[in-house]
Order: structure tokens, then sequence, then C-alpha cells
């Protein structure tokens, strides 16, 4: 599941937590007593009996707040790649350089594009790219798409000795004003 699913999740069941709130406040009904009846009256000596629920659900709605925190923060790169040295040993790659040398491959190697955006995320082990590619008005999509997925990705899996390196790419086409003749 992606954080922007989680976060849609989380808002849609704190919305429906608070409309329910809200709706047996507005009725006094449900778990109150009625509309006359004190909202938190004691249950009998000492503790109230209810309350301690009341805590250990509020514990776990902090214990997940903290999480969803943290996940929020966690970053979307990846930081480096594994790259097999083949003597049994590993080298560390940089994933910024292999971003920025796929970006400049794309730029020299693929005709019609404007500008192009490159993301490594996955695991060190096992990366996996996704590239924005913002194309000209005259560029042919499947061209972009052939190119891209053969010679640009085909160098950069053989540069970083992976045997695959999966991608997710997204074209867009750049918007282009008509020209005024006067």
């Amino acid at each position: 599941m992606t954080l922007a699913a989680v976060n849609r999740v989380l808002l849609a069941l704190l919305g429906l937590a608070l409309l329910a709130a809200g709706a047996s406040v507005l009725t006094a009904s449900g778990p109150f007593g009625g509309r006359h009846e004190p909202l938190l009256a004691p249950h009998g000596p000492g503790w109230p009996a209810p309350w301690w629920a009341v805590l250990a659900v509020l514990g776990v709605c902090v214990l997940l707040a903290l999480w969803w925190l943290l996940s929020q923060l966690r970053r979307a790169r990846l930081a480096a790649v594994l790259v097999d040295t083949g003597d049994g040993a590993f080298a560390v790659l940089r994933g910024r350089a292999l971003e920025e040398a796929v970006e400049a491959d794309v730029r020299e190697a693929v005709e019609g594009v404007a500008r192009c955006r490159v993301t490594l995320h996955g695991r060190r082990g096992a990366p996996a790219l996704r590239v924005a590619l913002e194309l000209e008005p005259y560029a042919v999509p499947a061209d972009v798409l052939a190119a891209l997925a053969g010679p640009v990705l085909g160098r950069a899996r053989t540069s970083a000795a992976l045997a695959a390196l999966p991608a997710e790419a997204r074209l867009h086409v750049t918007p282009r004003r008509a020209r005024r003749v006067t």
C-alpha cells in the first residue's frame, strides 16, 4: 500500500469518527445517558470503569499518529545502490550519480525530450527508476519509450552491473500556444 493510499484511508477514518462523534453529541444518544446527563459522570467509586478503554484507544491513536508522522518524513529516494564487483565484494554507487547519468543520457540519446527527471527508489540490492519526461509537441511517444527502454536503460544496467533495472515512465507534452498572425 502506498503512502498516498494510507493517507487517504487515515483521513477517511478520521472523518467518519468525527462525524459519528458529532452526530452522537448533537442527538445526545448512543454512549451518553441523555440530554440532561453529565458527559463525564463517574461510573462508581474510584476510577470510572469505561474510561480505561477510552485511554487505551487514545494511546493506540497516539502510537498510530507517531507512525504516520515518521512515514511522512521518510525519504522517497534511494541514497545508494550496491554494485557487484565480481570478486565477491560490493561497491556502493551513489543514487544521485545514477539518476544524473540517466538524465544526461536521456537528453543526449532521445530526440524530442524537453525535460527529464529521474528518481531512484526501491532497495539497495534491487533499485528501480521513475522517469518523468516532458516531450516536445513533435515527439513520438512510442519512439521515446523505445529509446528509453532500449539503449538508455541498457547502459544504466550495464554501468551499475545490475541484472534488472525496472523503470516507470510518465510522459507529458509541453504545451505550446498558437502563434498570433497579425
